[in-house]
């Protein structure tokens, strides 16, 4: 997965706005002004999204690659280079892609 894939899917979705508010690096999307996506833009190595409490428990017992949210409230999910794929949750469907 790219950044441009995953860019491009965040900004199909409805409302969806995105903007740079902690540095000019870190990109973050939002619904209703809220952040359910964050990611770097230099280093696209893993993407940290929001996602119901329960459901992610159920995504990092699944799959490796998941794991809870850097620097967030753990009721995320980040997905990167740990194993080499990504998983479903919520926003995003299924996904079996490297990134």
């Amino acid at each position: 997965m790219t950044l441009e894939y995953l860019r491009d899917y965040c900004l199909s979705l409805p409302g969806v706005t995105e903007d740079t508010p902690f540095d000019a690096t870190t990109l973050c999307f939002r619904v209703g002004g809220k952040i359910f996506a964050i990611m770097d833009m230099e280093v696209f190595e893993y993407a940290n999204l929001k996602c119901d409490p329960e459901r992610a428990i159920e995504l990092r017992e699944r799959y490796a690659g998941i794991t809870p949210g850097y620097h967030m409230n753990k009721k995320t999910l980040e997905f990167g280079k740990h194993e080499g794929k990504c998983a479903g949750f919520p926003y995003f469907g299924t996904c079996e892609t490297q990134l």
